[in-house]
């Protein structure tokens, strides 16, 4: 018998906000959170503009010790660990009530640490700069001085998965799901099948990533991905919009604890929505476009429609994946349409991404957790920038304004690169 699997506890750092509730608080007013990179001096890239996680403090979610320890950490484990946190006591567990280790796991969508190599690239300026031939031996010897060594483990996609599972004591399964866009709303689906068939009783799941340095930024450029509006960052991410020229790179993590509705029962605890159905395909066509007919993705809302056992027409809204790039925003249009029919031209659509950029690996999860706000609260974050919507973008995105809506199921795609593609369907909780 499949087991149903709920949300008892959730955690964000975003953008926007650097916890739950001021994230939603910023998501529903429409504040967009980008502007000039500062992470580092992008002056002379074509993009300089990013979705930074701001004001951000370690020291606001763990311990002080705590937080020293982990401070030379990169900014994927220390945000995972400060949503990881926030989503455990969320889920009303603490240090003297947790869930048994044995059957309690984590499954994160998680990208590269940043790479220690600016360091190693100081040291061949510097060189570069002598006269003399520079000693083969003396000049690796110094680069590896300059190397620190927890930064090069950090770049293991998997490490941030292997540090909540110390810091929490999960001693049941333990995975890194690396499908880029798709990462982390795959890692929340598939914790969803080790819950519903016996493999655990918990999982603490989503995703984080920061790829806001040099080479992020350079390779999505390289890619003609991201936006060169640099002159406007607030109005540079415009999902749906004619004039949108593509994404606005951010960071940040967003977990969610999920739980078997017995156990969760059985220790009283409040119950944010229910995981229904997950969907999982490739596009086999391209490694950066999406299906020209968006197969994969019409295909992959569809196993998640069946997988919860609804119709298309009982969803209420839909968190699109929305990047603001001009191929991704036609296909997914094209593909709910495909997917859902005729209710496709009435079921409000929205893409937080229009404020809190892309958060790459992160975004599935921190999107699945708007969803199931949305039905805790009756209302849905807007598409902001949403002027001029593009011809062959033409259904109901929310422009600019949150709206009351009554959500009892909702719909989240995240797309990959890689032609991965991942729908996952929340739901209201009825017991």
């Amino acid at each position: 018998m499949r087991r149903r699997v709920v949300v008892t506890g959730m955690g964000m750092v975003t953008p926007v906000g650097t916890d739950l509730e001021s994230s939603w608080a910023a998501l529903l007013a429409g504040r967009s959170g980008v502007g000039r990179i500062s992470l580092f001096d992008a002056h002379t890239f074509p993009t300089q503009i990013a979705a930074e996680v701001k004001d951000f403090r370690l020291g606001d979610y763990l311990p002080e010790a705590d937080a020293a320890h982990y401070s030379e950490f990169s900014r994927n484990t220390q945000f995972a660990l400060s949503a990881a946190v926030m989503a455990v006591k969320d889920a009303g567990y603490d240090r003297s009530h947790r869930p048994d280790p044995a059957r309690f796991g984590v499954y994160l969508g998680a990208g590269e640490g940043q790479q220690d190599f600016p360091r190693f690239v100081d040291l061949v300026h510097r060189a570069s700069k002598q006269d003399n031939r520079v000693n083969t031996a003396e000049f690796v010897r110094q680069g590896l001085d300059l190397l620190h060594p927890i930064h090069e483990a950090e770049q293991e996609p998997g490490s941030a998965s292997a540090h909540l599972a110390c810091y929490l004591d999960a001693r049941g399964p333990n995975a890194s799901c690396l499908t880029a866009c798709a990462a982390s709303a795959q890692a929340i689906g598939e914790a969803v099948e080790l819950i519903r068939y016996g493999d655990a009783d918990v999982m603490l799941s989503g995703g984080t990533h920061s790829m806001i340095h040099p080479f992020g930024v350079t390779g999505f450029n390289l890619l003609t991905a991201l936006s060169t509006r640099n002159d406007e960052p607030e109005r540079a991410s415009r999902p749906f919009d004619r004039d949108r020229d593509g994404f606005i790179i951010g960071e940040g993590a967003g977990m969610l604890m999920l739980e078997e509705l017995e156990h969760a029962k059985r220790r009283g605890a409040r119950i944010y929505g229910e995981i229904l159905g997950y969907g999982s395909t490739a596009d086999a066509f391209r490694l950066t476009d999406s299906h020209d007919e968006g197969r994969g993705a019409i295909t992959c809302m569809n196993e998640a429609i069946a997988d919860a056992g609804i119709s298309p027409d009982q969803i209420d809204y839909i968190n699109a994946h929305g990047t603001s790039t001009e191929v991704n925003d036609r296909i997914e249009t094209l593909a709910i349409k495909r997917s859902l029919g005729d209710h496709a031209y009435s079921v409000p659509i929205s893409s937080t991404k229009s404020m809190m950029g892309h958060l790459i690996a992160a975004t599935g999860s921190v999107e699945a957790i708007v969803c199931l706000l949305g039905i805790r609260d009756g209302v849905v974050p807007p598409t902001i920038n949403l002027e001029h919507p593009s011809p062959d973008c033409d259904l109901d995105y929310i422009p600019n304004q949150a709206r009351e809506l009554n959500v009892d199921l909702a719909l989240s795609n995240s797309f990959g690169f890689g032609g991965q593609n991942i729908a996952l369907i929340l739901g209201r909780y009825r017991d």
